[in-house]
């Protein structure tokens, strides 16, 4: 389950990585929200698709990578597309709620097919799924806190030289085609 944990993590990890470059400094409430809505959202989804897999798993699993490669793809179009805009004009923002709301959503759809094979591998309560959840939440958690502490301490360079916009669009796109290319190879 750790190892699983540490997997739906890596998403989250990667974009907390491009917010702390974009953010340039620790501004503790933004990385707290943001690392929270993270765990939130990742121990959230398998409980959804756990919820739903009796009545609208086929449903669920023909079109969340494609929900969640469209969130991406609409996410670092609108970075790249902002990277070359005047920074008065840029909008893309981890600080706003709404950005972090998509970029948790986004990184944590995949979430809802695990829960889905927990449903079909024996997970018969909600019961049992409480330390399952609470392992992944605190794990993305985690991961986002880390993630943001080392894009804002390494970030200072690449943001020297290359616009952090650029390259957080760049990394949400191929975050996105990753989760669409895997599950269309694996169907």
């Amino acid at each position: 389950m750790l190892l699983l944990a540490v997997a739906l993590a890596m998403d989250c990890f990667t974009v907390s990585i491009v917010s702390g470059v974009i953010l340039r400094r620790r501004e503790w409430r933004v990385i707290g929200q943001l690392s929270f809505l993270f765990g939130l959202f990742q121990a959230a989804m398998p409980l959804l698709g756990w919820l739903c897999t009796a009545h609208f798993a086929h449903y669920v699993e023909a079109y969340d990578h494609w929900v969640a490669f469209l969130l991406l793809a609409f996410l670092g179009g609108r970075m790249i597309r902002e990277a070359f805009l005047p920074e008065e004009r840029q909008t893309f923002n981890p600080r706003r709620l709404a950005t972090q709301l998509m970029l948790a959503v986004a990184t944590s759809i995949d979430a809802l097919a695990i829960g889905i094979s927990m449903a079909v591998s024996g997970y018969t309560a909600v019961s049992q799924l409480w330390v399952p959840l609470a392992l992944i939440g605190l794990v993305s958690l985690a991961f986002g806190l880390a993630g943001h502490l080392l894009g804002i301490r390494f970030g200072r360079g690449v943001s020297r030289r290359f616009k952090p916009g650029l390259i957080g669009g760049v990394i949400l796109l191929l975050i996105g085609f990753k989760v669409l290319f895997s599950h269309l190879l694996n169907s």
